[in-house]
């Protein structure tokens, strides 16, 4: 299977999936509805174009063995939590991954990746900050606790009827808040860490910097590099998925903000804010990828986090030599 789509390969996770794949020798083909905001993947083809619009997905899906499907209505919690992009988010994921399926098969796709996420999981099961469960096999009963998260939902489901009633081969991964450089850092659609780095590289030594909730709510979150790795070993493996992708280093927000701080050797206060916060508390269980893939993510969030820090840093230097805030 040497000729593979990356579908979403102008965002920031399918731009660092292109140069993993072409450093081992595939032939990638890209496509998104618009190039990458920083730096351009080494596709051999890179299309720009609307995946909600069949015409272009039989294009793009043509002479494919293999689809990694990562294009996405989505954003961060300043994004997903508000309810103002509901259905835009359920209406254009869904219909790329409709299209992707059915188009794909109908060309002689044989293998898909689709990128899933932690979002899915109840959020029932997410209310104890220190004690959440993310377990594969407690998605159901199912009540993620976003539209996004229904949608991916769904969107597994599909994935997994086709392999069913189609024969193709199926990869689903469930991934838990990807981070690292050439990712969105501002504008409203950018995940926690990069909001910290920003935050952080933007305020002068002694000012504040926001957070929303109280900052007791915890999370985890997984470096850039160790996500592709993971996808890669799934889509190697024999095993279907779901699988958690993420790290098992769970932290609260408050203390995302002072890893910020200490990398950048600044003391800053913190003031709470009221703000989009999803559940109380998430992290990855990494017990069902131990045993299929026999890995697991093991970076500190510190080491990913000083590296993201000064390519926001320089981000912020630039925006400002520019006279952009």
């Amino acid at each position: 299977m040497r000729n593979v789509l990356v579908c979403g390969a102008g965002g920031f996770i399918g731009g660092h999936l292109v140069r993993r794949l072409k450093a081992e020798g595939f032939h990638v083909r890209a496509v998104d509805i618009k190039r990458h905001d920083f730096a351009e993947p080494p596709a051999d083809e890179f299309i720009v174009g609307d995946l909600r619009d069949p015409g272009v997905v039989r294009r793009v899906v043509a002479d494919i063995d293999m689809v990694y499907q990562l294009a996405a209505d989505m954003g961060g919690a300043g994004y997903i939590f508000t309810g103002e992009h509901d259905a835009a988010v359920m209406h254009n994921s869904a219909t790329i991954n409709l299209n992707v399926l059915e188009f794909g098969r109908l060309a002689g796709v044989r293998k898909f990746f689709y990128s899933s996420s932690a979002c899915m999981y109840p959020e029932y099961n997410q209310r104890d900050p220190e004690n959440p469960k993310c377990s594969e096999d407690s998605a159901y009963p199912a009540a993620p606790d976003s539209e996004y998260g229904w949608e991916k939902l769904f969107s597994e489901r599909l994935y997994l009827a086709y392999m069913r009633n189609h024969g193709v081969e199926v990869r689903v991964a469930r991934f838990h808040n990807i981070f690292g450089p050439q990712g969105t850092w501002t504008g409203g659609k950018e995940k926690a860490p990069a909001a910290m780095c920003r935050k952080v590289a933007q305020t002068p030594e002694g000012g504040e910097i926001e957070v929303w909730g109280d900052g007791e709510q915890t999370r985890s979150f997984l470096y850039i590099d160790e996500c592709v790795e993971g996808v890669r070993r799934l889509v190697d493996s024999e095993f279907t998925g779901p699988v958690n992708i993420g790290s098992e280093e769970m932290v609260t927000i408050n203390q995302l903000a002072s890893i910020a701080m200490e990398i950048a050797g600044k003391k800053l206060a913190i003031r709470h804010i009221p703000g989009p916060l999803g559940v109380r508390g998430r992290n990855s269980d990494n017990r069902l990828i131990r045993e299929k893939l026999g890995w697991s993510p093991s970076q500190p969030l510190r080491e990913g986090m000083a590296t993201t820090y000064a390519w926001i840093a320089q981000q912020v230097e630039a925006a400002v030599a520019a006279g952009v805030r």
